[in-house]
């Protein structure tokens, strides 16, 4: 450690829409630790005051005295989040339902600094991929973890590329036009692409019932919108399954008819976050079968937060990350 500065530049949000770049003392290490230089970071913004950046990406710059899994120097991307143990769920092995659950950049110290202390069983060695296209790892987890709850069935037709390596023989997205929708067909993500209407999608989306008239076996409504999410059910399939995967206010409501969920037998199921699948995610990321290249499309220095944020705002960008200097 003495090498290292005593003090870091960090990004700092007192409160909602109140932040500052500022210097704070480096993390103190607990045994079991390693600090991670950060080389690039994604956004997500919960509990104030706080240090946001829960996708991480860096290289390892001290360790703990009981680290002996990595080294300095090695490249690595950290799961963020943190998990008691010991509570109900950590002893039935449900560690994503923790009572005690933590995680950095949303109720911990997060990634938006030059450096942050994580336990070495939460950081994993990163090869082939760029430090940008790494930032994605954290994001991919969460949709790896959504298809381990899914378990798609061989023949499956459902909207997102990841499930293609997975089972699905037809694959639809459907989502307004723009430098997501493009992307998504620069990558092959889909079978089949439904461009919507950012005014009024009515005449699409009764298109793509006609065209689907029993639905598909799993829709992921992944857009956060409740309208959206209302209106998905109707597109499953008798005996399919609806994946709540948006982020949604805490005070949104749906209406659903529940003789609809009955006698079609329809599955319902949220899929949070995850816990356990980054090694998963890097293989896929890694050996190149799930793409990445373009998804992050700007890049900002810490003190371009809010350039980095207005571009998320005006949809410039359809990922962004902060960039540290060396």
């Amino acid at each position: 450690m003495a090498s290292l500065p005593k003090e870091m530049k960090a990004l700092r949000y007192n409160k909602p829409r109140d932040f500052e770049i500022v210097k704070v003392p480096l993390p103190v290490l607990r045994d079991d630790d390693v600090l991670v230089k950060h080389i690039h970071e994604g956004e997500f913004i919960a509990e104030f005051p706080l240090i946001p950046g829960h996708e991480t990406v860096g290289v390892i710059a001290a360790v703990g005295p009981k680290v002996t899994a990595f080294k300095i120097g090695d490249r690595v991307a950290a799961d963020n989040s943190e998990l008691c143990g010991h509570c109900f769920y950590c002893r039935r092995g449900e560690g994503l339902l923790c009572e005690n659950w933590t995680g950095h950049g949303i109720n911990l110290p997060g990634g938006f600094a030059e450096y942050c202390a994580y336990p070495q069983a939460k950081v994993f060695q990163i090869h082939n991929l760029s430090d940008v296209d790494a930032t994605l790892i954290e994001p991919a987890s969460c949709a790896c973890h959504g298809l381990d709850k899914i378990r798609p069935r061989l023949g499956s037709s459902m909207l997102a590329q990841l499930l293609r390596q997975n089972g699905c023989s037809q694959v639809t997205i459907a989502a307004p036009g723009g430098a997501k929708m493009d992307l998504a067909r620069q990558l092959s993500a889909a079978d089949t692409y439904v461009e919507l209407s950012r005014t009024d999608p009515a005449a699409q989306f009764a298109q793509l019932k006609q065209d689907n008239a029993h639905g598909f076996d799993i829709v992921i409504e992944a857009t956060g919108s409740v309208t959206v999410l209302e209106d998905a059910i109707h597109y499953c399939r008798r005996g399919g399954t609806l994946v709540v995967y948006g982020v949604y206010p805490n005070a949104a409501r749906v209406s659903w008819p529940p003789a609809k969920i009955f006698g079609d037998e329809l599955r319902i199921i949220g899929s949070f976050s995850e816990v356990h699948m980054f090694p998963q995610t890097i293989d896929y990321l890694d050996s190149g079968k799930i793409k990445t290249q373009g998804v992050v499309n700007k890049t900002f220095k810490l003190e371009q937060f809010g350039e980095a944020l207005e571009s998320i705002r005006n949809k410039t960008a359809i990922k962004a990350a902060i960039v540290f200097d060396d």
